[in-house]
């Protein structure tokens, strides 16, 4: 199965002008694991990931890719 969250959250972040980095450190994780989720190795919890989604004023069902906003 495709890993639409690697895709979104990839596409997100570079729209936004961030760097894994900076993303690390608004999320306060470590940058390998942003690689990790970008790269499909890892998945987020469920709280991390309503946090990356109200971070980008996106729908959870739009980071899983099951949703077009």
């Amino acid at each position: 199965m495709k890993n639409n969250f690697a895709e979104q959250l990839n596409a997100l972040r570079t729209e936004n002008d961030l760097s894994r980095s900076q993303l690390a450190e608004r999320l306060n994780v470590s940058v390998r694991l942003i690689s990790y989720w970008e790269n499909g190795k890892r998945e987020c919890d469920f709280d991390m990931l309503i946090k990356i989604a109200d971070m980008f004023s996106v729908s959870v069902d739009y980071l899983l890719g099951r949703k077009d906003y």
